[in-house]
């Protein structure tokens, strides 16, 4: 009987045993299951939305985007180059070429079958119901307000607000520290801009493309006259150049051998070497491209090649 006893002690003692054992494994097999559910969860991406097809019949616009990490499905080109402009170029080599702003290659544009299309006022003016037969249209008029303000709206289109306004803030921080380098350079001298090309003398105006950047943007004193040129530019003879009285140029020479040959001629002229800016050494070479791109890049690299110069 005792025999029996203890066997039947031995079999319950054996089943509390792995009674216990199983409530300490459970645990651990539900730690397991629970954390591959969680992980699941965690690791789930929420699908990227995918970017509009934007058809952009605006250089500037078509650099707007770029700002904000959005590549245009189709984009005009420069007019004088007929090509995109060189210091976006290498950002737009999948974007269909549209023609150029004054023409749009409407077959091509067609052909892209885009979702929304970038217009630009000036030139789409009367004819903006053939684009919104394509697709939807978005009109811009890019003498309202400033490059800020476009790029807002893009980004609110767009879904990128936060970008946008990220992207003006840094700008900001940038254009102050380059303030800072052309002040020590000039001080509170009085400048201004001037384009050479194969046919004809230009003050650059106190509009865009360049206006707004050296005289709000960078806080530059115009130059004596350059105030009343509300507008892009205006056409001088070389003769009238001593009558601004500008302690500094910023001189844009066309790429083309023509207009490089007209300066050449211009800097050999006494009237040219009398002038202030001149005699003090404040001449300023810059190029066409990005100064005279009035959009959110390339006023972001004309500051670049500006720090540079006035670093230096």
């Amino acid at each position: 009987m005792k025999k029996k006893n203890i066997a039947l002690m031995s079999m319950v003692s054996s089943l509390f045993l792995l009674a216990a054992c199983g409530q300490s494994a459970a645990p651990q097999g539900a730690a397991t299951k629970t954390p591959t559910a969680t992980a699941t969860a965690a690791t789930t991406v929420k699908p990227v939305e995918k970017e509009p097809r934007i058809a952009s019949l605006s250089i500037h616009l078509t650099n707007d985007l770029l700002a904000l990490g959005i590549t245009p499905v189709g984009s005009v080109m420069g007019g004088d180059l007929k090509a995109f402009l060189p210091h976006v170029a290498d950002r737009l080599q999948n974007t269909k070429k549209l023609g150029v702003v004054t023409e749009p290659d409407m077959e091509a544009l067609l052909a892209l079958k885009p979702e929304v299309i970038y217009l630009d006022q000036q030139y789409a003016g009367k004819d903006i119901a053939k684009y919104e037969k394509i697709a939807k249209s978005e009109v811009f008029n890019l003498d309202d307000g400033t490059w800020r303000d476009h790029l807002k709206k893009i980004g609110k289109l767009v879904n990128r607000e936060p970008q946008a306004e990220t992207y003006i803030k840094d700008y900001e921080a940038q254009a102050t520290k380059v303030k800072g380098l052309i002040k020590d350079k000039i001080g509170d001298g009085k400048a201004m801009a001037i384009r050479v090309t194969a046919k004809e003398l230009r003050v650059m105006g106190m509009k865009r493309p360049l206006g707004p950047l050296l005289f709000t943007d960078l806080g530059l004193k115009p130059a004596s006259g350059v105030e009343k040129i509300e507008k892009a530019y205006e056409t001088i003879s070389q003769e009238v150049l001593p009558d601004y009285d500008a302690d500094a140029i910023f001189v844009i020479v066309n790429n083309e051998d023509a207009a490089k040959k007209v300066f050449e001629q211009l800097s050999a002229n006494p009237i040219w070497k009398g002038l202030k800016a001149v005699k003090a050494g404040h001449i300023y070479p810059i190029a066409d491209q990005p100064w005279l791109d009035y959009s959110a890049i390339g006023n972001k690299m004309a500051l670049d090649a500006a720090e540079k110069l006035f670093a230096k």
